[in-house]
């Protein structure tokens, strides 16, 4: 295995954690506005609040981590990405800038601030949204590349299928997912009346993830045919995915089960992530960018690589333990402290 291939696996490995632990965050958000307009608030808000208490401070250790890190690895993506993603990128930004005045004022500040909810669920759905930029313009034909410049073409990007698809899919991913970690989480606090309704949730959710992920592979067919047939090449990958979801919702409807049924979720989108990456290899930005243009130095290299998995071994019993002694501690969860 090269340099280049073990660097970008330990990245995607990244992603993909917060990939998961910030969809639930990005979700916990949208259910939480929702069920203040629905009045629904006095059933799920203190679940999520006790869940997102202990955890908010650390969902966007995977993000950083995976930036810092694609640039130190992959030096020209910088030129490339960094001036193409220019305005999308502060807008995400933005938008986490937002997100986080919620948990600083509306957390440790102005309880029940109506502004301050509105904008912390808006922003649940507007981050994920403006991330999928990075993954649709990686397929190509979204940047115009000159001697002098690089320019995203925004005409193309608003007006692609793709795109659109991809902004749905990661929509609907996030507010599955959130909800099916936070019904697990709701039936470990012994909390009945949360869990019906976050398991309603999931299961009013469960559909449209896995259409909008077929829709995606559809129109992946019209715009990057490569691409599209790489990941025929390893189809029973998807396949593991698609048996993942249909289990996960099957112990969901049965009412069993939901730390398994959570897993599975994990599991299903795991294969997909992965199987996406590897269909994706080498490039970084068809046509233009593959892991092996413009890879930074062995030295390096091989520093970075020491680097992120000591990070990684760091982070993973850190996690182990914020879980332990506090998300499933029996007290905690049940809010006794």
């Amino acid at each position: 295995m090269t340099l280049e291939l073990v660097g970008i696996s330990v990245l995607w490995l990244f992603l993909f954690g917060y990939v998961i632990i910030g969809s639930i965050d990005f979700g916990a958000g949208f259910f939480s506005t929702y069920s203040d307009w629905s009045g629904k608030k006095h059933i799920i808000h203190k679940v999520i609040q006790r869940y997102l208490s202990p955890v908010w401070e650390v969902t966007n250790v995977f993000l950083v981590f995976f930036f810092v890190g694609i640039v130190g690895f992959f030096p020209k993506t910088a030129y490339y990405y960094g001036t193409a993603l220019l305005v999308p990128a502060s807008i995400s930004i933005m938008l986490l800038a937002i997100r986080g005045s919620y948990y600083a004022f509306g957390t440790y500040g102005a309880k029940d601030n109506k502004l301050y909810t509105f904008l912390y669920g808006v922003t649940g759905i507007l981050i994920p949204a403006s991330f999928t930029t990075v993954l649709t313009i990686s397929e190509g034909g979204f940047i115009e590349v000159t001697d002098q410049s690089v320019r995203l073409l925004y005409s193309k990007l608003f007006a692609s299928p793709y795109s659109w698809s991809v902004v749905l899919l990661a929509i609907v991913s996030v507010l599955f997912i959130s909800a099916s970690f936070l019904t697990y989480y709701a039936h470990a606090a012994g909390d009945e009346k949360a869990t019906a309704l976050l398991r309603i949730y999931t299961l009013l959710w469960s559909l449209p993830s896995i259409l909008a992920a077929f829709v995606v592979l559809f129109t992946l067919k019209q715009h990057n045919s490569m691409h599209f047939a790489r990941m025929l090449d390893i189809a029973w990958v998807f396949v593991l995915s698609v048996l993942c979801f249909a289990a996960a919702v099957y112990l969901f409807y049965k009412k069993k089960r939901y730390g398994t049924a959570f897993g599975l979720v994990t599991l299903q989108y795991g294969f997909a992530f992965f199987g996406y990456g590897f269909s994706h290899y080498p490039y970084l930005l068809y046509p233009y960018l593959t892991i092996y243009d413009g890879f930074t130095n062995q030295t390096m290299a091989i520093a970075l690589i020491v680097a992120f998995i000591a990070g990684l071994c760091l982070l993973l019993p850190s996690l182990y333990l914020l879980l332990r002694l506090f998300l499933f501690d029996k007290k905690y969860v049940q809010g006794q402290r």
